[in-house]
């Protein structure tokens, strides 16, 4: 029989599957997605020791097997992460882990923030800082007219705001708390 039809493992131990494919992309990472990726591979952690505990899981090893490729893909992220941190001094420009509020041609406004890829999160306004809108935004300044390249065609957008957080210096008008 050809090999490639042939079962590798013999059902003695348990699996292991393959690992999740690394981002080509460096892998900077603001404090609070450093954060949440320690706080992901303690939580592996403990699933782990709690499917090994339970004798079940030799009957069905896929859960424990998910959860330590998982594992496996959260610590090479973090020996890989690259901390950006906030800067000190006023704000003068869009850089990694700003927030930026801008305005579209027909006057509605939004907030991105630049973050990290395993931080991305496009529903909540996360946006990975190798994004075609995160592109358009980086060194722009408050007043500058970035052009964001979208597959329905390009969006004029307006810079207004930028900022870090709460307690970081703000250039352009504060906006009101959301």
């Amino acid at each position: 029989m050809n090999k490639a039809f042939t079962k590798e493992e013999d059902g003695s131990g348990p699996q292991r599957l393959p690992d999740l494919p690394i981002s080509p992309h460096p892998n900077h990472v603001t404090p609070r997605g450093m954060a949440q990726l320690q706080a992901r591979a303690e939580a592996l952690e403990a699933e782990i020791a709690r499917l090994r505990d339970n004798v079940d899981y030799l009957a069905d090893g896929y859960p424990l097997a998910v959860a330590e490729r998982d594992l496996r893909y959260v610590e090479a992220r973090l020996a890989s992460a690259i901390l950006v941190a906030p800067p000190d001094g006023p704000v003068s420009h869009v850089s990694f882990g700003a927030t930026v509020e801008v305005v579209d041609e027909n006057g509605a406004a939004a907030r991105y923030t630049i973050v990290g890829e395993d931080e991305s999160d496009p529903g909540q306004h996360l946006i990975a800082a190798f994004s075609p809108l995160a592109r358009a935004l980086m060194e722009a300044r408050v007043g500058d007219v970035v052009e964001w390249p979208k597959p329905t065609g390009t969006v004029d957008l307006e810079v207004t705001a930028i900022w870090f957080d709460a307690s970081a210096e703000l250039t352009g008008p504060r906006p009101p708390a959301q």
